[in-house]
């Protein structure tokens, strides 16, 4: 059996998924989910389907977590990954280039929504008293730069990379990447970030206020434990923070199903050019230690601001 340690800590995976491992630690309440997709590290058929059982135990514990036959308190979910230097590379590029030339709309309709049904419980906190976590170890491309933000927090490991190349092949990104990043960034800085097509290092998204905890390379996981032990000595506030940050501004499923569909439509009038383009990028994802060095316009001049969460080790 795997296990992830944390001092005297012991994680004990569960066993049940072919390509998402997933661990639970009772001593603090923290359900873990590491993606491991096949053949690509991407979003496959296979891996959103365990994705989705995953989010329904959530679902279906009401706060609570059965494990060896016992019901535990569950505070915390992660969402990280098994594939060294890599969190995600986002959609499924070869499913998406055979709804293309298919001319299936509805292949590509229904795989956004089995994509945001994953990621709108997530985001939601699940209705209830329950923190989300992305911890980000490597590139975070398109879908993955997207599941990713629908976490309450992002805590990504120095050397980290995240963007939205989508406009290479003329499309952007369908599956909540606008919505997130608007209610974190505001809608112009939303726009920039997905329209640019570049790769962004961890510590510009950090500047620019998108991840929340800028960590060493090495430190994730520790960086995912001083983060929920700061959390929970001041639970009540911080909960009723993240409660009200979606409050605010809510992202209803309703908003995340229309984008779809937009997404849809506009993938259905890619050009052969837009195609090659992409089978470019599916190549890229195939040598996934090279998935971010695709060819991307020059780099854009990103707008530092000061940071307003502190990095881990600053307690």
């Amino acid at each position: 059996m795997n296990t992830m340690t944390d001092g005297n800590l012991l994680l004990k995976s569960v066993p049940a998924f072919m390509q998402l491992e997933s661990r639970f630690d009772t001593e603090y309440g923290v359900l873990w989910g590491l993606m491991d997709p096949l053949p690509r590290p991407c979003f496959n058929e296979t891996l959103l389907e365990e994705l989705h059982q995953f989010v329904q135990k959530i679902q279906d514990g009401h706060g609570s977590y059965s494990y060896e036959g016992k019901l535990h308190p569950l505070s915390y979910g992660v969402i990280a990954s098994k594939t060294p230097g890599v969190f995600n590379l986002g959609g499924d590029l070869a499913l998406f280039k055979k709804a293309i030339l298919d001319r299936d709309r509805s292949l590509l309709v229904n795989y956004g929504h089995r994509c945001i049904s994953n990621q709108f419980p997530w985001y939601e906190g699940f209705g209830r008293s329950f923190t989300t976590i992305s911890l980000v170890q490597g590139d975070a491309l398109g879908g993955g730069f997207e599941c990713a933000l629908s976490s309450s927090v992002i805590i990504a490991e120095e050397s980290s990379r995240m963007g939205f190349p989508e406009v290479l092949f003329n499309l952007f990104p369908g599956m909540g990447a606008y919505s997130f990043l608007a209610r974190k960034v505001g809608r112009r800085e939303a726009e920039r970030l997905i329209v640019s097509g570049n790769i962004y290092t961890a510590r510009e998204l950090f500047d620019l206020g998108v991840i929340d905890v800028i960590t060493p390379d090495g430190t994730g996981e520790a960086a995912v434990y001083s983060f929920i032990k700061r959390h929970s000595k001041s639970l009540n506030a911080r909960r009723g923070l993240e409660q009200i940050a979606r409050e605010f501004d809510p992202i209803t499923y309703g908003e995340l199903a229309r984008v779809v569909e937009i997404w849809a439509d506009a993938a259905m009038r890619l050009e052969p050019k837009d195609l090659r383009m992409m089978e470019r990028l599916l190549r890229a994802q195939a040598r996934s230690e090279n998935a971010a060095e695709i060819a991307v316009p020059e780099k854009a001049n990103v707008v530092r601001l000061e940071p307003t969460v502190s990095a881990v080790g600053d307690d």
